[in-house]
């Protein structure tokens, strides 16, 4: 009977999590499946207008731009992996870390600084002017243009395609190269002819990555003027004011996305590359002399210089112009909107994502698990302004369903309560960047093990128990990695906050955003660099951790 009782409870604490795990990942996919659905739904003559003239225009210049920047990222961020990597030189350390820095920048920041700096009347053309009597040709400063624009998402995204070739280079091709320089192999041969095809998997996944940040963002699209399916959505939401449209929209950049993913997956097929030993060694580093030295260097001087120190200079000297007319009590106010609302939305992020964690791994090598999985990590590969209309619908039929309930407790029949709140904010939150949480949650899981779990449930604990008791004192540090890792994912925010943020509702970013567009540029210097600031202390915490673990 005591063992039967037993059983029961453990059931009952299984089943509670496992719905819990289910309704997140329904919650999920809802936005998604409305956005889709909206691919058969009647046209009106706004999205005639759109598929005849301007869909087409849409599509090659989002295309052209993915192409452009993942063609640039994967060349610096594959060429600083291998050169971190594979060679010792001095402040080689140093670069190690500060080439990761330009993820602290959002590129919307990156753009309006680079664009004010450059423009007839900024710092660069001005000292031209005035200390050296040179007045350049404005064809070589222009930077407002789709060859801008790559030049900024390369600079401040190329950080994905150098942390994840980087990691592949030092812990799997160690072996391989060292045959290589066994057999005489100079270093341009061992790179091209080795290095590149094994790195083929973690180049894809890197790029893949910038792909997906330079298609859901609206900030430097909006500000140099490309007609990207970002902006598009904006103009057909807020310009037409024709959400039927703006949904279709969406719908075809989910199914451009969707396309990413299968030529990602057809690139990778097959590619699978194992040690030819069981011993792991890490890769040797050659050091090197002379101008080499030297050229490394200055390579890496220049890369850390233009996608992190001027930017954050300039911004520096901007903001010592401004902060008597932007440091007041509005400011404390934006700020305080920034982290109540990041606050709440990571606490039940980081709720969720340890739920659905601890049922994953309890269900390991399943399908359940494996669509759960998939489920859960969705949207962070959805746009943010595509999410957004995914939700807005979602959230107003939810308002709709309980107009009847408003109208019993006297708040007026056919009230937008939801919609109307941060209810809509969190809830996108949740959704575009449970997958951060659920991933460093995961990573702690999978480095305790399941022998504590097993041990405490074996000796009768329930699945509720053995998480506080056990799981939790262990996976500790990787829920703060989580919090800190998904707080510089929705301070940068700026698509999903601009879409769903309630009437005179302003985060930095929005602020940053709106300082921008009305040619406040040295304003927008202030709520910037707090961003940014936001992004160095999880940059150098990744960095410590990942230090950490590997000692």
């Amino acid at each position: 009977m005591v063992g039967l009782a037993l059983l029961r409870n453990l059931k009952r604490n299984i089943n509670g999590w496992v719905t819990l795990s289910v309704i997140g990942a329904f919650l999920a996919l809802l936005p998604s499946l409305y956005i889709l659905f909206g691919l058969f739904q009647k046209e009106n003559e706004n999205w005639q207008h759109i598929k005849e003239y301007m869909l087409v225009d849409y599509a090659l210049q989002s295309l052209w731009l993915v192409l452009g920047t993942g063609a640039c990222t994967i060349i610096v961020g594959v060429a600083l992996a291998w050169l971190v990597a594979a060679y010792d030189f001095p402040l080689r350390r140093f670069f190690n870390w500060a080439f990761v820095l330009p993820l602290a920048i959002p590129p919307y920041i990156a753009a309006y600084t680079y664009g004010s700096m450059l423009s007839y009347t900024g710092s660069v053309q001005t000292f031209f002017r005035n200390t050296l009597g040179w007045t350049p040709d404005q064809r070589y400063f222009d930077i407002m243009s789709m060859k801008g624009a790559i030049f900024i998402f390369t600079l401040f995204l190329f950080p994905y395609v150098y942390l994840i070739t980087k990691a592949f280079l030092v812990g799997q091709s160690a072996a391989f190269i060292e045959n290589a320089r066994l057999l005489g192999k100079n270093s341009f041969h061992i790179f091209f002819r080795i290095v590149l095809p094994l790195s083929q998997g973690a180049i894809v996944g890197g790029a893949s990555l910038v792909a997906f940040e330079v298609l859901n963002d609206f900030g430097v699209t909006k500000h140099f003027g490309i007609q990207s399916f970002t902006t598009a959505i904006f103009k057909t939401w807020f310009g037409m004011f024709d959400v039927d449209s703006a949904i279709r929209l969406a719908a075809w950049l989910m199914s451009f996305i969707i396309g990413l993913f299968v030529v990602e997956r057809l690139l990778r097929r097959r590619k699978r590359y194992s040690s030819p030993t069981n011993k792991m060694n890490p890769l040797k580093r050659r050091k090197l002399k002379g101008v080499p030295k030297f050229l490394a260097i200055f390579l890496g001087m220049v890369v850390v210089s233009f996608s992190f120190f001027v930017p954050v200079v300039q911004l520096i000297v901007w903001a010592t112009w401004t902060y008597e007319d932007v440091l007041n009590d509005i400011f404390i106010h934006l700020l305080a909107n920034t982290l109540s609302v990041s606050f709440v939305s990571i606490f039940i992020l980081m709720l969720l994502a340890v739920i659905v964690a601890n049922v994953i791994r309890s269900s390991r090598r399943s399908t359940f698990a494996l669509v759960l999985t998939r489920l859960i990590s969705m949207g962070y590969s959805i746009p943010g302004a595509v999410l957004s209309i995914g939700v807005l619908a979602v959230v107003i039929s939810l308002d709709q369903k309980l107009s009847g309930v408003y109208a019993w407790l006297g708040w007026g029949e056919g009230k937008l309560v939801l919609s109307m709140s941060l209810f809509m904010l969190i809830f996108a939150y949740i959704i575009r960047f449970l997958a951060v949480g659920y991933n460093a949650v995961e990573a702690g899981f999978e480095k305790t093990g399941n022998r504590y779990m097993e041990a405490s449930r074996l000796l009768g604990m329930g699945m509720t128990r053995t998480f506080f008791k056990v799981d939790l004192p262990l996976i500790k540090g990787a829920v703060v990695t989580g919090f800190i890792l998904v707080f510089m994912e929705i301070i940068k925010e700026l698509p999903l906050t601009l879409l769903l943020r309630p009437f005179n509702f302003e985060t930095l970013a929005t602020k940053a955003y709106q300082y921008a567009s009305d040619e406040q540029i040295h304003q927008a210097s202030i709520p910037s660099l707090c961003i940014i600031a936001v992004g160095i202390v999880s940059v150098f915490f990744y960095h410590w951790l990942g230090e950490k673990q590997a000692k």
